[in-house]
């Protein structure tokens, strides 16, 4: 039986009629992913404002360069790369905020921080999510965008290396040094209130 959608329900005659330059297929395709770009850069940028702007540069960027897609149902990924690359791109220009990366949603390796008795005792969760909040603010763009599409985002070491471009070795290595480079910020740039300690015991355990 022949494929007739990409993995997220995307028709691919549509995005066929997108790259013959039809308006209204165009029109429709950006409806259809509408959703899950602005989920995508939501989870990375508070602001939503600035969240419509950046889906707005998505869409253009996918406008001008559909027509170069080869295999319509790699749609996905090469969408998802789109909007990984404005919003680095965004992020890269625009001068750090306090709160600028959301963390909503903890991650397991940040959540575990959360279920240690001494944050219990003295941190509920919306202050240890502002914690995390904070020091993902001192990583380079790159860094906090691969943390995010690993921790938050789900994406397999396989999906990664799609949207990067590289090896899994690659991303596997770059991983490994963006996780290293957050427990050192943990240990060394953080403010310490009491249970700053457990924290950064706690994210030394992980692997």
């Amino acid at each position: 039986m022949a494929i007739e959608f990409t993995a997220a329900g995307i028709r691919l005659d549509l995005i066929r009629a997108v790259q013959a330059g039809e308006r209204a297929a165009f029109e429709e395709l950006v409806l259809g992913c509408r959703r899950r770009v602005m989920g995508t850069i939501g989870r990375m940028i508070a602001r939503p404002e600035d969240v419509e702007d950046v889906a707005q540069e998505v869409f253009l960027r996918m406008h001008t360069s559909i027509a170069r897609l080869q295999d319509s149902e790699a749609f996905d990924l090469w969408m998802y790369r789109l909007t990984i690359n404005a919003t680095y791109d965004y992020l890269r220009k625009r001068p750090r905020r306090r709160r600028e990366l959301r963390m909503s949603e903890l991650p397991d390796e940040f959540a575990d921080w959360a279920s240690r008795r001494s944050l219990r005792e003295d941190l509920d969760r919306r202050r240890t999510i502002e914690l995390v909040d904070g020091l993902m603010e001192q990583l380079s763009s790159p860094d906090r965008i691969l943390l995010m599409m690993r921790e938050v985002e789900g994406l397999s070491m396989q999906e990664l290396a799609g949207v990067l471009g590289i090896s899994r070795a690659a991303v596997k290595l770059r991983l490994f040094r963006a996780r290293a480079r957050l427990r050192r910020i943990l240990t060394l740039d953080a403010p310490q209130p009491r249970s700053l300690p457990a924290l950064t015991a706690a994210a030394a355990q992980e692997g």
